[in-house]
């Protein structure tokens, strides 16, 4: 395939799957703007690895692997454990979130432990296997299940109680 042809099919796809994509991180991370440097780390590793995952297509369940490992990587960044030492700076005002992104399952699902949170989006949200899960978090099946679980029931009770 020739680097016009390439780069066209690769712009196709961030262009189709974006707004999915930058979602996907944002329930990862819990934050907009993480999610957005989230989203463009996948996409310049995809580009990288373009030729070979377009072949195969595999380009989205690449793109899932690395927002979750670069929130990874991020959060043990030594200046995310970082807290600032004085109490006196006013924090920004939140922003509104448009009403499509805004929803009650969407603030249940952020109250989560990170790692609930993480296996419930991947395991019913993107409907992946438990095998699947448990590969693109590192980690076991059982253990998967057992995230899966508790949180299933946290957020049933979370959105019982409203």
């Amino acid at each position: 395939m020739r680097s016009i042809e390439r780069d066209a099919a690769y712009t196709e796809f961030v262009r189709a799957r974006q707004t999915h994509l930058r979602r996907i991180a944002y329930a990862v991370c819990g934050d907009w703007h993480r999610a957005d440097d989230l989203l463009q780390t996948a996409l310049v590793k995809l580009y990288v690895a373009w030729p070979r995952l377009h072949r195969d297509g595999r380009e989205e369940a690449y793109v899932r692997t690395i927002i979750v490992r670069a929130n990874i990587d991020e959060s043990r960044r030594p200046w995310r454990r970082e807290r600032p030492g004085l109490d006196g700076p006013d924090r920004a005002a939140r922003e509104p979130l448009p009403v499509e992104e805004r929803s009650a399952l969407f603030d249940a699902l952020q109250g989560l432990p990170t790692m609930q949170r993480k296996v419930v989006l991947l395991r019913h949200w993107l409907g992946l296997s438990v095998a699947e899960t448990a590969h693109e978090l590192g980690i076991g099946e059982g253990t998967v299940k057992s995230h899966s679980s508790r949180g299933l029931a946290a957020l049933q009770a979370v959105l019982a109680s409203r």
